[in-house]
């Protein structure tokens, strides 16, 4: 088999362990730019500005000479601050709007008088206790301005989408060493710039462009990690690519506590991974693409490289192997004209029949639930009380043990089997936080992470679950709709947390039904542990009809082109979750 040597040679792991930790490594700075805006664009309290120097303040029952000395007793939006200036006015100040009074010198803080109100035409002044400044009070992003802020996350998820998109395609055709090169460069070139806008609109460009190199990053590292492990290897080192990711999640939490100001924190996150961009030109190409390429010598000299670090003294020769692929090429061409023939396939062969129409759907809403359930837990969690900082490096670090057992549990009860069980545990969270009495702040937090865990791992293994449920030949396309879905609820994500001001619960209760719903439909997939990939969709088909093998229909003349198929598996272009 011609890539059979290939895959025993790439078992091998002193190489590929520098190749794999220096590679998944920047995925922390995924992780760190996608949840960056937890922080960066938090909206403190505030009240409209006033016209002049202000002598006292009065604040229900309670005086004081400032108004920074009255945000620790602020304690809802409906609030408003009363304020006499030094040329006798007396101002009530609402968050959107400011009432002079009309009558009365005495300064108290209930009135029946005439009013008069005005716009907030001199700005606004904001709390800066937790914050010294954010992207919201940079460019006064409140009140009629409020949804350009609310608008920061789901144009960075555009850009996600957009962007593995884009660069998992590029990949295919110029190689993934020259993407990773590109996009961990644009990562901490765009992490920088993002610092230095002037105005909310180049903000929101730049941190596009950011979020487009991020995805392309993440997508092709998935990839180039895949392409240069061991087959055995394979589901650990895909799925711990998240874990880096997780990683990521906690450096935002740890560096938003120790740095309040918006712009240095940016830098700070931006920086996290510069050993990585220094380093990454040495990360050659995988064997896989270059000999997809035909770059036979190229080839050879990264075997060569692999062969000296590994120790092996007879490294494999490309030509040996190009010979050994051209006798399968002709031993192709003598048998079965099907195989003789190609057929382009198109979103549509997705929908051929309806037991593969029936698992598309299925398998396109797992994926959108399990991005929209990641990213309600995670970008809620600063929201649930106590200390925002240490909720997300909780919800960040939840994920690290979720991978493990999501490993051991596919290998051991089956990807199906794993996945049902958590996903209606996910939807009984949900419910569960619900019945929680808000002021139990410890309790909500564990069932927050609770629920982060339970989706993370439904989440983790859906890639390859779906990788497995569809034939070789619209694999790729199968995972690569699924990741699509998948961005989609990365975007919608950011306008279901805003529902917390229609109603507190409103979040986990879209996330509780769409995994409740996610979770009965999977019953109807089937298990795919220790089955072979399958090549046709009609043995795709079979499989979810039968309870028998996939091996034992397949004819034996074709097992070694399948083994060969499942091995090439790893250079069809896959984009991870995120």
């Amino acid at each position: 088999e011609s890539f059979s040597s290939v895959k025993f040679f790439l078992s091998l792991y002193r190489f590929q362990a520098c190749v794999y930790f220096a590679s998944v490594f920047q995925a922390m700075s995924c992780g760190i730019h996608y949840l960056a805006s937890v922080f960066m664009a938090v909206t403190p309290n505030f009240v409209c500005g006033f016209p002049g120097n202000v002598s006292s303040v009065l604040f229900h029952n309670s005086s004081a000479s400032s108004i920074e000395d009255i945000w620790t007793l602020w304690t809802s939006t409906e609030n408003y601050i009363v304020v006499q200036l030094e040329n006798g006015e007396i101002w009530e100040l609402d968050q959107c709007s400011r009432s002079k009074r009309e009558l009365g010198l005495d300064l108290a803080y209930e009135y029946k008088g005439n009013k008069s109100v005005f716009p907030c035409s001199d700005g606004f002044l904001y709390d800066d206790t937790k914050w010294k400044s954010t992207v919201v009070t940079q460019w006064d992003l409140v009140c009629d301005r409020e949804w350009l802020a609310k608008l920061i996350q789901p144009t960075f998820m555009l850009g996600v989408l957009i962007g593995a998109v884009i660069f998992g395609d590029i990949a295919d055709r110029l190689g993934r060493q020259r993407v990773i090169w590109f996009t961990s460069a644009g990562q901490f070139v765009f992490g920088i710039a993002v610092a230095f806008t002037f105005d909310y609109y180049g903000f929101v460009i730049v941190r596009f462009l950011l979020a487009m190199v991020s995805s392309g990053y993440l997508v092709v590292a998935f990839v180039y990690v895949t392409e240069f492990v061991g087959i055995k290897a394979r589901t650990w080192a895909s799925m711990h690519v998240h874990a880096f990711f997780a990683m990521g999640i906690m450096v935002v939490a740890l560096v938003g506590f120790l740095v309040r100001t918006w712009w240095v924190y940016q830098i700070f996150l931006s920086i996290a991974t510069l050993p990585f961009v220094l380093c990454c030109w040495m990360l050659p190409e995988t064997p896989f693409w270059l000999l997809s390429e035909e770059r036979y010598e190229d080839a050879q000299k990264v075997i060569d490289t692999m062969g000296r670090w590994n120790k092996v003294n007879s490294p494999c020769k490309v030509s040996e192997l190009c010979s050994v692929q051209q006798d399968d090429l002709a031993s192709g061409r003598t048998g079965d004209d099907d195989t003789s023939s190609t057929k382009k396939h198109n979103i549509l062969d997705l929908f051929c029949n309806w037991q593969i129409a029936r698992r598309t759907i299925t398998v396109w809403l797992i994926w959108f639930t399990g991005s929209l359930g990641y990213y309600v837990f995670s970008l809620s969690s600063v929201n649930l009380g106590g200390n925002e900082y240490l909720n997300l490096f909780l919800i960040g670090a939840v994920e690290l043990p979720c991978y493990i057992i999501a490993c051991i549990a596919m290998d051991k009860l089956g990807r199906r089997n794993t996945l049902i069980p958590f996903l209606i545990l996910s939807a009984l969270i949900c419910v569960l936080i619900m019945f929680i009495p808000q002021d139990f702040n410890i309790l909500i937090i564990l069932a927050n992470m609770a629920g982060k865990f339970s989706i993370g791992v439904a989440f983790g293994l859906i890639y390859l679950y779906t990788a497995e449920l569809y034939p070789t030949i619209v694999r790729s396309l199968a995972v690569g709709s699924g990741s699509m879905m998948c961005r989609v609820g990365s975007v919608v994500a950011p306008f279901c947390v805003y529902l917390r001001s229609v109603w507190i619960f409103m979040p986990l209760l879209l996330v509780g039904i769409m995994a409740l719903l996610s979770g009965i439909l999977t019953i109807m997939l089937p298990e795919t542990l220790g089955k072979p990939l399958t090549n046709t969709l009609v043995e795709a088909t079979e499989m979810g009809r039968s309870k028998k093998s996939c091996s034992e229909k397949t004819p034996p003349a074709h097992s070694g082109a399948a083994l060969e198929k499942i091995e090439m598996f790893g250079q069809e272009r896959v984009s991870t979750g995120k």
